[in-house]
């Protein structure tokens, strides 16, 4: 699979997850192209903090791959990862981050922060972005509004 047809795969986790009430970010990991791990944000859901989308797709590949060293392994999410979900990656050893939209109030790859390609940490991944950028910052831009009082 294509980095674009892997984000339409963390788009459509996105979009199940606002339909439950969360925000809609979605992600997945790849390795060889193929889907290991799928996820949309469930803190909403599961009252739990941590259950970005990120984390949780993470979870499911080191589940699905039978470790926790992703090696070889692409993450593909809608939004830019915030610090948590960045230093995830980081101590996942993931090899690469494609993200859709710039989040310029928590990113951690570019626009707060540059956790991935930090020489002073044990790893650093590749980072790319842009991949349906638009879109998903539509998305985004629609829930939101969606939820905003009308003045």
């Amino acid at each position: 699979m294509t980095d674009g047809e892997l984000m339409a795969v963390a788009l459509a986790e996105a979009r199940a997850a606002g339909g439950h009430g969360d925000v809609p970010i979605g992600a997945v990991v790849a390795r060889g192209g193929r889907v290991v791990g799928a996820a949309g944000n469930e803190r909403e859901l599961t009252g739990d903090p941590t259950a970005h989308a990120e984390i949780l797709a993470l979870r499911r590949a080191a589940e699905a791959l039978g470790t926790w060293r992703l090696t070889g392994c692409s993450l593909y999410a809608t939004l830019e990862p915030c610090p948590m979900c960045a230093g995830a990656l980081v101590a996942s050893r993931v090899d690469r981050v494609v993200f859709a939209a710039f989040d310029p109030k928590a990113g951690a790859c570019g626009s707060l922060y540059n956790l991935c390609v930090d020489p002073r940490l044990n790893h650093e991944l590749e980072v790319a972005s842009g991949v349906a950028g638009d879109e998903a910052g539509e998305l985004l831009r629609s829930w939101f509004a969606g939820r905003r009082p009308v003045p």
